[in-house]
């Protein structure tokens, strides 16, 4: 078997509305409008899709609440660490900068899920 391309991750979330505001605005992901027979959204990057699909509730907690890269997380490049740095907290969003010292942050939407943002 050899993987040649990764496709998308499906994120649980508990309240489609506010992962929307949360993915479409804050993080500013392009929508892939798409007929789902269920409750969900999806966002395309770069050829990548992130699928939100509506669940009862969403991740039951951190399993590392000081390191929140050792959590199961999605990873996004950016351009400008320090802007999206300002950019998430003028939305309120928590922040936690690498533990490693490099370019890169960890927040987590309104369900709790890890997102990475590493400046390339």
């Amino acid at each position: 078997m050899q993987i040649i391309r990764c496709l998308h991750t499906a994120i649980l979330v508990s309240d489609l509305e506010r992962a929307e505001h949360f993915y479409g605005n804050v993080l500013g992901l392009p929508r892939v409008e798409r007929v789902l027979k269920f409750p969900g959204v999806w966002y395309e990057v770069d050829g990548y899709q992130i699928h939100l699909m509506l669940a009862k509730s969403g991740p039951e907690g951190l399993e590392n609440t000081e390191k929140w890269g050792r959590n199961r997380h999605i990873a996004f490049s950016v351009s400008d660490l320090e802007a999206a740095k300002e950019h998430l907290l003028a939305h309120h969003c928590p922040i936690q900068m690498s533990a490693s010292g490099r370019a890169a942050l960890f927040t987590q939407d309104p369900d709790g899920n890890v997102i990475e943002l590493s400046e390339v």
